[in-house]
C-alpha cells in the first residue's frame, strides 16, 4: 500500500504541472487537429482536386511514307497524319481537359525556354523522324520530356500518359515482328490488319474495353460525402495513433526523471531514512510512471473517438496496443532515466534520443516508408520501440488477427523486460 501512495502522489503532481498536460494531452491532439481541419477543408471543397498542368508540345514530326494507320478509334487521332499528331490529339482530347492544359510551340527551343521561364510546367517535344522511326521495325522512336524540376505531380501525370502510350505503340511492333515471323508470306499482307486490331485493343476509347488509354469516372453523388469522410478518418487515425505514442515516450521518460528531480532536492535522500524501505519507494516511484503513462493512453484514445472519430479496433486488439504502448513507453522512459547523472542531460535526452527514435518509429506512419510488411526502409521502424507499438495499432485499426497482435505485443514486452531490469538494476545499484 506504500508503494501505491508513493505512486500516487507522484502521478498527481506530474499532472499538476502545466508543462507535463502540455506534453500528454495538448500537443498530440493539437498536431492531430491540424491534420484533421487541413484534410477535412480539402473533402469539403470536394476531395484532393489536381490542379491542371501547363503542357507545351513541340511537335516535329515530318511523318513517314510507312504511316499508315487509321487512328479514328483512339482518342483525338481522327485527323492524325503523323504519330505527333496522334499524340498531340491525345493531350487534347476530351477526356484530358481536366488534367492539361496544352499548348503549341514552333521549335524545341521555344518549349523549353517556356519551362525555364516556367510560363508552362512540361515541354514534350516530338523529332522530325518520330514516324518514320515507328514505322521501321528497327527503329526507335524516342519523345524528350522536359519538365519543372521543382514540380512531382503534374508532370507524373503526363510521364504516365505518355508511358501508356508509347508502351501500346511498343507493343504494335512486337506483335508486328511475331506476326511476320510465324505467318507465311500469304498472309503477311495482312499485317495492317494486326496493327488496326492490336491498336483498337490497347488504345480505342471504348466504354467495354477494361485496358483502355484513359478512363475518367464521376464519383456518384449519393455517397461522395460518405466515401471523403472515410477516407479522412482512415487518413487521421494512423497520425493520432503516431502522435500518441510519440509522446507516451515523452510523458514516460519525463515522471521517471522525478526520481532524479528529487534527488537533486534531497527530498529522495531524507524519504531513504523513514521506516519504508528503499525497494518499496522506489517501486512507487517507477510505478507512478506506469499509472501516468497509462491514463495519458487512455484518454487520448477516448478523445480522439469522440473528437476525431478514430477508429481503434476491436476491444481486445485495442487492449492488446495500449499495454505495448504503455509497458514500452514507461520502461524505456526508467532505463533512459538511469543512464543519466542527474536532470541537466534530460535536455539532451528530450530534444535527441526521443526525437531521433520516435521519428524513426513513424516512419510508416506517413508514407515515408511504406508497409512495415513490406520490407526496404519501412523496417528501420522496428530498430526502436515506438516502431513496434505503432504496429501494433495499426494492426488493431486494420482488423488484423489478434494472434498478429499478440506477436507485435510479445515484441513490446521482451523490450519492456530488459529496459526495466536495466533500470531498477542501475537505481537500485545507485542509491545502494
Amino acid at each position: 500500500m506504500k508503494a501505491l501512495d508513493i505512486a500516487l502522489k507522484d502521478m498527481l503532481r506530474s499532472f499538476r504541472s502545466f508543462n507535463a498536460i502540455l506534453f500528454m494531452f495538448v500537443m498530440p491532439l493539437l498536431i492531430t487537429g491540424m491534420f484533421y481541419f487541413m484534410f477535412g477543408n480539402m473533402a469539403e471543397d470536394g476531395g484532393f482536386s489536381l490542379p491542371k498542368t501547363k503542357v507545351i508540345v513541340a511537335n516535329m514530326d515530318e511523318g513517314g511514307p510507312k504511316f499508315n494507320v487509321d487512328t479514328d478509334n483512339i482518342p483525338g487521332g481522327k485527323n492524325a497524319d503523323t504519330m505527333g499528331e496522334l499524340i498531340l490529339g491525345i493531350l487534347k482530347s476530351d477526356d484530358m481537359a481536366d488534367l492539361i492544359e496544352v499548348a503549341e510551340a514552333a521549335n524545341p527551343e521555344s518549349a523549353r525556354a517556356a519551362v525555364d521561364g516556367q510560363t508552362q510546367q512540361v515541354a514534350i517535344i516530338i523529332p522530325k523522324d518520330f514516324s518514320e522511326q515507328f514505322a521501321d521495325i528497327d527503329g526507335e522512336a524516342i519523345i524528350e520530356f522536359y519538365q519543372d524540376p521543382t514540380l512531382t505531380i503534374g508532370p507524373s501525370v503526363i510521364r504516365a500518359v505518355l508511358n501508356r502510350f508509347t508502351d501500346g505503340m511498343a507493343g504494335v511492333k512486337i506483335a508486328i515482328n511475331v506476326f511476320v515471323d510465324e505467318s507465311d508470306e500469304e498472309s503477311q499482307s495482312r499485317v495492317g490488319e494486326v496493327v488496326q486490331h492490336y491498336l483498337k485493343i490497347s488504345l480505342a476509347e471504348e466504354k467495354d474495353i477494361e485496358d483502355a488509354l484513359l478512363d475518367v469516372r464521376a464519383p456518384q453523388a449519393d455517397n461522395a460525402a460518405e466515401k471523403s469522410e472515410n477516407l479522412l478518418i482512415r487518413m487521421i487515425g494512423p497520425i493520432m495513433g503516431g502522435m500518441m505514442i510519440f509522446y507516451a515516450f515523452f510523458t514516460g521518460t519525463s515522471t521517471a526523471q522525478s526520481i532524479l528531480r528529487e534527488e537533486e532536492e534531497r527530498t529522495l535522500p531524507r524519504l531513504f531514512t523513514t521506516p519504508t524501505s528503499q525497494a518499496t519507494i522506489l517501486t512507487g516511484k517507477l510505478l507512478s510512471v506506469f499509472m501516468t503513462v497509462s491514463v495519458q493512453v487512455i484518454v487520448l484514445m477516448v478523445v480522439a473517438k469522440y473528437l476525431f472519430k478514430t477508429q481503434w479496433g476491436a476491444l481486445p486488439a485495442v487492449v492488446i496496443a495500449a499495454l505495448g504502448i504503455i509497458f514500452s513507453a514507461s520502461s524505456f522512459g526508467i532505463f533512459v532515466n538511469s543512464l543519466l547523472k542527474d536532470t541537466k542531460q534530460g535536455g539532451v535526452v528530450f530534444g535527441g534520443v526521443l526525437t531521433v527514435t520516435g521519428m524513426l518509429g513513424m516512419i510508416n506512419t506517413f508514407g515515408m516508408g511504406g508497409s512495415a510488411n513490406e520490407g526496404g526502409i519501412g523496417d528501420v521502424a522496428l530498430l526502436v520501440p515506438q516502431g513496434w507499438a505503432v504496429r501494433g495499432v495499426t494492426q488493431a485499426m486494420n482488423g488484423e488477427a489478434l494472434t498478429n497482435l499478440l506477436i507485435t505485443l510479445s515484441v513490446l514486452m521482451i523490450w519492456s523486460a530488459v529496459f526495466f531490469t536495466i533500470g531498477v538494476w542501475r537505481f537500485n545499484k545507485r542509491y545502494a
